[in-house]
């Protein structure tokens, strides 16, 4: 008899949040999302990518994050960037204005827009992000919203999301309760981790929309990050 796979096949599924539109229900379920980043290594990940590449020498630096919920990821980076000397302007971009609104108790420049055809010009940002985004998407749209990413991005593009494990998903499970999440988000958390993606996948949807190979890591808490330099091909360090 064989062992028990411990990573699940990947599944679609359905996350409410997708398709429920009640302004008080997505600003209460992204305060659950919001508290999961900073306690299971979603903050962590997207900051471990980013802030390597933050030297004083290069302030103002402007990032974008795609599909920023409440904006708490790119506030969070602001404020580790001040602690650096760098000083970094920070847009959050949300499809739902009701998100987009939430975005004020933050100083984060709330867009309304589509990440699938981002409202920029090339080459807008320093830093484009996308974190817990991409699981979100079909194969195709997960193409072009990266394709997209790319063509706004100067610097580095870096998207952060979940390894797909059954041990993430009875984790979840068991921490929501103490926790206080709301039942959407407990289900809509186990949803996106079977959503998520093994190293190989990642790296091959990236490869396959931009034509760059990425640097894939294991990161904290059953997350991944990817990330690349559009503007130098992978690894390069910044030049102004």
């Amino acid at each position: 008899m064989s062992a028990p796979r411990l990573t699940p096949a990947r599944r679609r599924g359905v996350e409410i949040l997708d398709v429920e539109r009640d302004p008080a229900l997505q600003r209460r379920s992204h305060r659950d999302i919001a508290l999961a980043n900073r306690l299971f290594g979603g903050a962590h990940a997207v900051e471990a990518e980013v802030l390597p590449f933050l030297e004083p020498g290069l302030s103002p630096v402007t990032l974008l994050d795609v599909g920023t919920g409440t904006g708490d990821i790119p506030e969070r980076l602001r404020r580790a960037a001040a602690a650096r000397g760098v000083r970094l302007e920070v847009f959050g971009l949300d499809g739902r204005a009701e998100l987009v609104a939430a975005t004020r108790e933050w100083p984060v420049h709330g867009v309304c827009g589509d990440a699938l055809a981002l409202p920029f010009t090339d080459r807008a940002f320093d830093v484009v992000v996308a974190s817990q985004v991409l699981h979100h998407f079909t194969a195709a749209d997960a193409e072009r919203a990266l394709r997209e990413m790319h063509r706004v991005a100067r610097r580095r593009v870096v998207v952060a999301d979940l390894q797909r494990s059954w041990v993430a998903v009875a984790g979840l499970w068991l921490v929501s309760f103490p926790l206080g999440f709301h039942r959407v988000s407990r289900h809509d958390g186990v949803v996106s981790i079977l959503r998520g993606f093994e190293v190989d996948e990642l790296r091959g949807i990236v490869r396959r929309a931009v034509g760059v190979e990425p640097v894939v890591r294991h990161r904290r808490g059953w997350r991944l990050t990817a990330s690349w330099d559009p503007a130098q091909g992978g690894n390069g360090r910044w030049a102004r």
